[in-house]
């Protein structure tokens, strides 16, 4: 299942449950000689560690990172990067009541629909903890981000607002809450979510300052649009804002706009990013964080044989994601934007060094075995239809009909047409004997 893949230039594969043995991520894309960044992932992943704060879970996971292959001596070989994070209190006789019942508000339902089958044993794969490897996947890409720097304030915490924002004193809390005056509300406002066997969800900003202009490509590789698909892979996410965002569609386009001058912009409704490309001004993303779906309050749902339940969710979990949730966010954006800056790269056609040009080749390589491999999934499909509808496999006529147009096709875009017929008939043959 490809969905277990973030595919890009910086990409990882991720795997493990939140029950199971082991959590854990490969990442390939890496180059050899860097400086291996354990100390960065490890503060990042205390963050994202449950706490003593009011409202966190009790589970109790010390989240450190054992590395399996890819680093030497805290360098990295250019292998592939294995690590994992072991699974050491998780306690799975909690759920041995909700077995078979499907959870209101998560995954269960939707997973079962498709699969047949669901991990009851927390939510499984789609746990929040699988966040654990969005987390080191993004720290590993610091090293791209020299003088970015990363601003996080948190806007809504259920039905909290900060009256005025402090970006510095946001950065000096656990809740990067940006109101001095209201802070030590948020602790008790939580506890009380808490004894009622409820919770909340919040708003969250991210601000991205010193980032250079130029960085997202038109059409379909938009920065907005890979950040927007970013943040909204991760787990209770469900809404997102570039800029002044939905606030735009009530003003008028001569309030809208972002005049300039000669110093620069003078406003920064758009969030820093224009035509899917950055502008150089504060890229400014806000995301919606609804409320944790694990309640002890009755509530109605049915089973796996659609008989009609009551269930009340007890066992160890977050009142509200915030602040847990802040740094898978974090790394999730530092991941769409090193891509954006990857493909610029390309663009300007800077003179680069021969692991850069290798790295670019094998990711391209990469990626054309990824296409055979679907197109080889798709050519048993059609094997399939064929024998069940007692046709030929093979339809010579329209073999040679692909090649001719692949033939055409490749002097439009200047290849040479004598490459294709030998590289398709492979193509093609070997396709055959996927069954």
């Amino acid at each position: 299942m490809r969905g277990n893949t973030y595919s890009s230039l910086y990409g990882f594969t991720a795997f493990g449950e939140s029950h199971g043995s082991a959590m854990g991520v490969v990442i390939e894309d890496i180059k050899p000689g860097v400086a291996f960044p354990i100390d960065a992932i490890n503060e990042a992943l205390l963050k994202r560690r449950p706490s003593s704060l009011p409202g966190s879970t009790t589970r109790k996971e010390d989240d450190n990172v054992q590395i399996i292959s890819g680093v030497l001596d805290g360098i990295t070989t250019g292998m592939p990067i294995c690590l994992f994070v072991w699974n050491k209190d998780a306690n799975s006789n909690t759920y041995k009541s909700l077995k078979d019942i499907f959870r209101p508000g998560h995954g269960d339902f939707s997973i079962f629909s498709k699969f047949k089958i669901y991990d009851w044993r927390g939510g499984g794969r789609v746990s929040g903890r699988e966040t654990i490897a969005r987390v080191i996947a993004g720290e590993t890409l610091n090293h791209l981000f020299e003088g970015v720097e990363f601003i996080t304030e948190t806007l809504l915490i259920g039905t909290m607002t900060p009256k005025y924002r402090d970006s510095l004193f946001a950065k000096e809390n656990p809740y990067f809450w940006p109101d001095p005056s209201t802070l030590k509300k948020i602790p008790e406002y939580l506890e009380s979510v808490k004894t009622e066997g409820d919770s909340v969800g919040g708003v969250i900003q991210l601000t991205v300052r010193n980032l250079p202009a130029g960085w997202g490509d038109p059409v379909f590789e938009k920065l907005d649009a890979n950040i927007a698909k970013a943040m909204l892979s991760v787990g209770g996410v469900k809404g997102i804002e570039i800029g002044d965002g939905f606030t735009l569609s009530a003003m008028k386009g001569s309030d809208s706009n972002d005049s300039m001058d000669s110093n620069g912009f003078e406003t920064n409704h758009s969030g820093g990013i224009q035509a899917g490309i950055s502008n150089g001004e504060d890229i400014i993303v806000r995301v919606a964080i609804k409320p944790v779906p694990s309640i002890a309050k009755p509530q109605n749902t049915i089973d796996i044989h659609n008989n009609e339940q009551t269930i009340e969710v007890n066992g160890r979990h977050d009142v509200c994601l915030i602040p847990r949730v802040i740094p898978v966010l974090i790394s999730m954006l530092k991941l769409a934007l090193a891509d954006a800056g990857a493909y610029q790269q390309l663009i300007r056609n800077e003179k680069r060094d021969i692991e850069s040009l290798r790295e670019s080749l094998d990711k391209i390589d990469e990626d054309l075995l990824l296409l055979i491999i679907r197109r080889f999934n798709l050519v048993k499909e059609v094997i399939e239809y064929k024998n069940d509808s007692k046709i030929p496999i093979t339809d010579k006529a329209r073999e040679d009909s692909l090649i001719d147009s692949l033939r055409e096709k490749a002097t439009l875009l200047g290849l040479p047409p004598e490459i294709i017929e030998p590289i398709w008939q492979l193509i093609i043959a070997e396709g055959k004997k996927q069954k």
